[in-house]
């Protein structure tokens, strides 16, 4: 089994005064290009998941969404999952992908919990990585179903790596 967790692009900042409630928040438009190009840039190295599993967050559901996109378009199920909020509790997320019979999955959250998740199922104790906006962890499940220690971390995608490869000439 893969699992692809990718965190949300860039959203209105909390401090603007005409930011919405955190759940609310929403790409800026700067977040949806770079996000759209990191999104080619993970169909270009090959991640092609079955399904695609979001917080029910605004960012992450337009990630989600750009995601699914570019990387096969209806073809991939969009599921939204409270398990994918900020604070969400690691093992909620693990029981979630115990529970789905797809073997190629991206997860769409946000820090700290995607770090917190990457940490888990690697069997590390503290988080081994902190994915920055648009950025992706890709990881193989190495004895049948997810859990504690149960994966391997193939590939960290920083957003500018995933831009370049998406065809942004990155700055």
């Amino acid at each position: 089994m893969w699992v692809h967790l990718f965190r949300h692009g860039i959203a209105i900042d909390p401090t603007d005064p005409s930011c919405p409630t955190d759940p609310e928040r929403f790409l800026t438009d700067k977040g949806q290009v770079r996000t759209r190009l990191a999104a080619r840039g993970l169909r270009a190295i090959g991640i092609a998941p079955e399904a695609i599993i979001a917080s029910p967050y605004v960012r992450a559901q337009q990630t989600a969404q750009i995601a699914r996109d570019e990387l096969g378009g209806e073809a991939i199920a969009l599921v939204t999952a409270d398990v994918l909020t900020p604070m969400a509790e690691p093992a909620a997320v693990v029981e979630l992908l115990r529970a789905r019979s797809e073997q190629n999955l991206m997860c769409v959250g946000h820090a700290p919990n995607l770090d917190r998740v990457l940490a888990y199922l690697t069997g590390a104790d503290d988080p081994i990585s902190a994915l920055k906006k648009a950025g992706c962890a890709s990881l193989e499940i190495r004895h049948g179903r997810p859990g504690p220690g149960t994966a391997t971390l193939v590939g960290l995608y920083p957003t500018n790596v995933l831009r370049r490869l998406g065809g942004d000439d990155v700055e």
